[in-house]
């Protein structure tokens, strides 16, 4: 989530998606929008409370449906919504697209869009996504198991866009490591780490370094999250094997599980746990 990066114990580099685009683009024309029109969502059978949009829309969408039927594109089809801008990224199943969107409580709209211009062979075209985009009005989300669903309606309040994206709630935040490979770490010896999924970052502390990753999530696997170029500042210490042990298992590491509120697990693609967190408080 976006506040870790206040977080004291540890440096939180933001990570900006990159908005670069192929020299060619194709521009889409801007849609006059009429605010008066935006239907009332409240009513909307997958209407949930969103109270702060800021946080629960920001990032990665993948688009799954366009007008209830299944997207099949050549490339996994995606937005970013990134509020610090009010710009959005992503790939319309063929092409990169950049666009601006502006929200104002449940009412959505996107404008200024373009896109590369590579030629696909999709079964659902990309012009038909970027055309669809240019109606969308206002949104609904809802929650189901670990995923979160973003309907994008038009001012009927008909759904015109489905997004989901996987829920990593449960792994967002600070946190102390209380086990390696099934190996209980002593308080006073614990690894802290700061893991960020929003911003795919990883941070954290030793008894010798500092460590920072990035982070992979998978959107097609449920759960899927791996770390990859994992660095240390590479300073010796006595206790130097629980950092080594510790990289392994992030290393290792390709899902996560829900234990309860203040504890959560990764798991190797055996199913192995490889490491077992404890929600640190930071207010204590």
């Amino acid at each position: 989530m976006r506040p870790l990066a206040t977080i004291a114990l540890l440096l939180i580099v933001a990570l900006i998606p990159s908005g670069a685009m192929a020299k060619k683009k194709k521009k889409y024309a801007k849609q006059v929008v009429d605010t008066t029109q935006v239907a009332a969502v409240a009513n909307h059978p997958k209407a949930l409370a969103v109270t702060d949009p800021t946080r629960q829309l920001y990032g990665e969408w993948t688009i799954t449906q366009l007008r209830r039927k299944p997207v099949l594109t050549q490339e996994r089809p995606y937005v970013y919504l990134d509020f610090a801008t009010n710009r959005v990224y992503g790939n319309n199943g063929c092409n990169s697209i950049n666009g601006r969107f502006d929200l104002h409580g449940f009412a959505i709209t996107f404008h200024d869009m373009v896109a590369t211009d590579e030629q696909c062979h999709n079964s659902t075209s990309e012009r038909t996504i970027m055309k669809t985009l240019s109606e969308v009005r206002t949104y609904a989300a809802t929650t189901l198991d670990d995923m979160v669903y973003l309907d994008l309606l038009n001012s009927r309040g008909t759904s015109l866009l489905t997004l989901q994206r996987l829920n990593f709630d449960l792994l967002s935040g600070a946190w102390t490591v209380t086990q390696i490979a099934g190996d209980t770490i002593t308080p006073d010896r614990r690894p802290r780490l700061v893991i960020d999924p929003d911003q795919l970052q990883l941070h954290g502390q030793t008894s010798c370094n500092t460590i920072n990753g990035i982070i992979t999530i998978d959107p097609n696997k449920k759960m899927a999250i791996q770390f990859d170029d994992i660095r240390s500042t590479g300073n010796r210490c006595e206790q130097i094997g629980v950092e080594t042990a510790l990289l392994i298992a992030l290393e290792q590491a390709e899902r996560c599980r829900r234990i309860d509120d203040n504890h959560s697990m990764l798991i190797d693609g055996e199913g192995r746990t490889v490491l077992v967190l404890e929600r640190l408080n930071l207010k204590r």
